[in-house]
């Protein structure tokens, strides 16, 4: 009997304890993107208790990521801590106003404060969610994982929780109904949906997509699928493809070059679409391919341009549903096809002898990402899931020909979609998937009921960032100022619900909260 103790107490020391660290609060945000840090802020501000989880290693999402260059067409319609965002970006750079482009590093700084004002004194790092436990439509708990050493759990209790993850895990596994890809344009009676052929970020007619030209029998260039392309219209759960926004600086004294390093797995046949793509359409600039946006102190945020660029088209389908270790294989993917297209372009002789020349003045800058070979983290995840909450917003509203009752914010972006596929079409390479709807209405609102899941479903659960909206309608909502603007009602709205409601969210009246919100003094400095 002692024997048996002693090997009892020996197992019990020596195994990593498992879900026996426990924190409460009243409110619980999972994810630092925008929203997150928004939604946090505002809770505590409101006087509640709040637990912020970042479930990667770096706060800010995008904007602190890469995106420095601002999607926004009416920074007027910008309000709260989001115009207080972009005017702490004015003020560090000495000017005026609002200020809508910027280095990551002095977005991550803003960011910083503004969680160290609210009190937030930390955040709860590389913590990535594994279940939420529900008592009815309520979620009584979650339990995270630490990202390192995934047998370390923890509880997290909360009263109402929010999920400003761009992935939607929380919601996922809190059992909330949500969708993946494109619907049809029939669903919701639009036409920017669905499979799309159209000619922005299009190959040219007569690029040939196989490895012996004319020959199908030789197989396909890498990067073009053997499927067929669906028919105008159709839905699908084809994701728009991802990429990193990289920050790149041409001042020498800050400027690591691209090629000290041949990048893992580089196989210059990967970027053999690039030189056929040329052949039709001959080079001009390095930008023929990549779209260069200016960021001060000489820096630029580099983004996807073109039929062949940055945007690994085709490998964005799984990741939604993916584990965490099949995510982290996708993210490898992307980042060794990133950095290998770099290489090609830089390096390769086929590549023009001027254009690369002109590449060579540009690199990674030493003072960004110091803890990842300055190079950013995040991967660009433009859509993932999207929730089917209590209305959807759709191409009519971002078109301002249906008007939502309950507003909690503005969007005002055109209707964007990034390809989804690369195929064979009449013998030729053809990409699809683009869309770019420009809107001539103006800002226009988003609803409340849009980040609220159905109340049988979670009755204390938020979403304002994989919010519900069809494909083509969440295109133009995607934006980092709009997600800030969303969070922020988001983190009142939870506040709402404690005070009055027992946490139930769908009961708060959205018009109470914006009012709120528009009149509010914002207490940081």
């Amino acid at each position: 009997m002692n024997r048996m103790l002693y090997v009892l107490l020996t197992f019990l020391l020596l195994t990593p304890s498992c879900c026996r660290a426990q924190k409460s609060a009243d409110v619980c945000v999972y994810g630092t993107t925008p929203a997150g840090i928004m939604a946090a802020c505002a809770a505590k501000r409101e006087g509640k208790s709040v637990i912020l989880i970042e479930p990667g290693r770096r706060i800010g999402g995008m904007t602190a990521g890469g995106l420095g260059w601002t999607d926004l067409y009416h920074p007027e319609m910008l309000k709260g801590y989001a115009r207080l965002f972009y005017e702490r970006i004015a003020t560090h750079y000495g000017e005026t106003g609002m200020k809508l482009t910027f280095e990551p590093k002095v977005a991550l700084a803003v960011f910083r404060q503004f969680l160290n004002e609210a009190g937030i004194g930390s955040v709860l790092m590389q913590q990535r969610i594994v279940k939420a436990k529900k008592k009815g439509s309520r979620i009584t708990a979650i339990t995270v994982e630490d990202a390192e050493k995934p047998h370390r759990h923890t509880t997290i209790k909360a009263k109402v929780f929010i999920d400003c993850s761009y992935e939607g895990d929380l919601m996922a596994r809190a059992g909330v109904s949500y969708t993946i890809g494109r619907e049809s344009n029939d669903t919701y009676g639009e036409t920017g949906n669905g499979v799309q052929i159209r000619q922005k970020h299009q190959f040219p007619d007569g690029v040939d997509p196989y490895v012996v030209k004319g020959d199908p029998a030789s197989g396909l260039l890498w990067g073009i699928s053997p499927d067929s392309v669906g028919r105008q219209g159709q839905g699908d759960r084809h994701v728009q493809a991802y990429n990193f926004r990289l920050t790149l600086t041409r001042h020498a004294d800050n400027r690591i070059p691209i090629t000290d390093v041949v990048p893992d797995n580089y196989d210059p046949s990967r970027y053999e679409l690039l030189i056929r793509l040329k052949e039709r359409s001959p080079w001009r600039s390095y930008e023929d391919c990549l779209k260069w946006s200016p960021m001060p102190n000489g820096k630029c945020d580099m983004n996807n341009q073109g039929a062949f660029s940055t945007d690994l088209i085709g490998e964005s389908y799984d990741y939604p549903e993916a584990s965490y270790e099949e995510r982290e294989a996708i993210y490898k993917r992307h980042l060794d096809y990133t950095l290998g297209l770099l290489y090609f372009m830089w390096t390769d002789e086929r590549i023009p002898a001027h254009i690369r020349k002109d590449l060579a003045q540009w690199g990674w800058p030493r003072d960004e990402y110091e803890d990842n070979n300055h190079i950013t983290p995040q991967l660009y995840i433009r859509e993932s899931r999207r929730m089917l909450g209590r209305m959807v917003m759709t191409q009519a509203h971002c078109e301002g020909t249906a008007v939502v009752s309950d507003p909690i914010g503005y969007a005002d972006y055109t209707m964007d979609s990034h390809n989804c596929g690369r195929y064979v079409v009449n013998g030729m390479v053809k990409n699809e998937g683009d869309v770019q709807i420009h809107l001539s209405n103006g800002p226009y609102p988003i609803s409340y009921r849009a980040v609220t899941p159905k109340e049988h479903e979670a009755s204390n659960l938020i979403v304002p960032v994989c919010l519900s909206a069809s494909h083509i309608a969440f295109g133009s909502i995607r934006m980092e100022p709009v997600y800030m603007m969303l969070g922020e009602h988001c983190g009142m709205a939870a506040c709402e619900a404690i005070d009055h409601h027992a946490g139930c969210v769908q009961q708060v009246d959205a018009g109470k909260v914006t009012t709120r919100f528009n009149n509010i003094e914002r207490t940081t400095k």
